[in-house]
């Protein structure tokens, strides 16, 4: 059954977009006292992890009770694949970053319907701040400002695609790597990125707020052969992510598929 997005209730988004930013907030002031304190850099990944996770989970058990909540912290949930309505959170993307103390690090909480993201927040509180209001989501979306420079493409800290520099350089484009796919989708969301290439693997939790937003401001996600994503799938796993501009999604697509095909173009 094909999902009209119009028919999401509107609590849908603003759910997304209060729960995702308030738990950025506790984030980002448990941050300092955890680090202060110390410890196996495990341990205290898994204090944060657990805390936004039981927090997010408690949160719309709350306010959704029928619906499922797959996340990367809980155990999968009896029945999700039956229902047409799952929640799908990531607590902590990015949690080296969180930990290095850096800003690239965010909380990603989407609505799945029939297999589609229609409704999600990308909350980045230590890059956003104020001034955009820490939470980017379906509640509000947001016109892609006008590209005035050469394309930029965000890639992963640790993983970059092998390809990239060659897509990068086909694209006459900066390649430039950040952390956690919240930051890198928000950066193409506001502006300060043209291209979020991803080719290194990921879990369902990790794309689905960030495909929700993008498609809602307007821009092109896909797999990188350009088949379209789909949620709420017996095995989460996603081998790749393209979130792009409109305009470039040929010219991006038509480079990975030549350069994984060995021709420079």
């Amino acid at each position: 059954m094909k999902h009209d997005p119009a028919s999401v209730d509107l609590r849908d988004h603003r759910d997304a977009t209060a729960i995702a930013t308030a738990a950025g907030k506790m984030l980002l002031d448990l941050r300092p006292g955890l680090l202060a304190v110390g410890g196996p850099l495990d341990e205290l990944r898994r204090k944060a992890d657990h805390a936004a996770n039981e927090f997010i989970v408690a949160q719309l058990a709350a306010r959704h009770p029928d619906d499922p909540v797959l996340s990367e912290e809980s155990v999968d949930p009896p029945g999700r694949l039956a229902s047409p309505r799952v929640w799908i959170v990531d607590p902590l993307d990015g949690s080296s970053e969180y930990y290095e103390g850096r800003d690239d690090w965010g909380v990603n909480i989407a609505l799945v319907v029939d297999g589609v993201p229609v409704a999600g927040a990308v909350a980045v509180p230590a890059a956003l701040g104020d001034t955009l209001g820490d939470t980017l989501s379906t509640q509000r979306p947001r016109d892609v400002p006008p590209r005035e420079q050469w394309p930029v493409i965000v890639v992963s800290r640790s993983r970059p695609p092998a390809f990239a520099a060659a897509v990068a350089e086909r694209l006459h484009a900066e390649l430039r790597p950040l952390g956690s796919a919240a930051a890198k989708t928000a950066a193409v969301v506001i502006g300060e990125a043209d291209v979020y290439l991803h080719a290194g693997g990921m879990h369902e939790w990790d794309s689905a707020a960030p495909v929700a937003l993008a498609t809602a401001c307007g821009l092109h996600a896909s797999r990188l052969d350009g088949r379209p994503l789909r949620y709420n799938r017996p095995d989460t796993y996603l081998p790749d992510l393209l979130i792009c501009r409109r305009e470039l999604a040929d010219d991006v697509l038509d480079a990975v598929r030549d350069m994984c095909r060995g021709r420079p173009g």
